[in-house]
């Protein structure tokens, strides 16, 4: 079975991917915690700022586990097919962004997000597994109205990169094993990342 060491590797191997792409007018976008140190080397090579795209789900009233959309910063998306009061959504995408404020703020001091229009954006995670952040994530990058979107990745099962293929412009993916359970499986190293290195590697762009 084919290993990725550790999540610099993999950046380093995406970033041989990306090459072309270097010095465009780009951001590279990372879905905290384990996307940041895949995509800080990214971000480093192709000469690009580095920006987080924190999103939060907004839970059924019901049931909180339940997904019916998510919120970002600035935008947010319910799913269309479920009847939920407006109050209540209106309610809870405020106190998620609230949380979501103290995270950027947290992690980026008192930068603010880099717009995303007419731009280039690549999207990193350190893996695909039910895909669900990634999809949102997309759908609230396409909100900006990019000019491009890539996702980068080191390791998905074959369905995603065939969905997320119809949604962003390009997807570059490392490894894409026939029989995938979860993304740790496929690194020699998979530990969890901590807030402080998030922070340290946004900071020190």
């Amino acid at each position: 079975m084919e290993m990725i060491r550790n999540r610099e590797e993999a950046a380093e191997m995406l970033a041989d991917l990306l090459e072309q792409y270097r010095g465009q007018d780009g951001v590279v976008l990372a879905i905290p915690r384990g996307g940041v140190p895949v995509a800080a080397p990214i971000a480093r090579r192709l000469h690009m700022p580095l920006e987080v795209m924190l999103i939060k789900k907004i839970g059924h009233p019901a049931n909180p586990e339940y997904a019916i959309g998510s919120v970002s910063l600035d935008a947010i998306t319910i799913d269309p097919t479920i009847e939920v009061p407006r109050e209540y959504i209106d309610a809870e995408a405020e106190r998620v962004r609230e949380s979501l404020r103290k995270k950027y703020t947290l992690f980026m001091g008192d930068r603010k997000p880099i717009p995303l229009k007419d731009k280039l954006v690549i999207i990193v995670d350190d893996g695909i597994a039910t895909g669900k952040t990634l999809m949102a994530t997309i759908e609230q990058a396409k909100k900006q109205e990019p000019a491009k979107i890539i996702v980068a990745v080191p390791v998905a099962p074959q369905a995603a990169i065939e969905r997320f293929s119809e949604e962003a412009d390009e997807v570059i993916c490392l490894l894409t094993p026939p029989f995938f359970q979860a993304v740790g499986q496929f690194y020699v190293e998979f530990r969890q990342t901590s807030d402080e290195e998030v922070i340290a590697l946004l900071q020190h762009q």
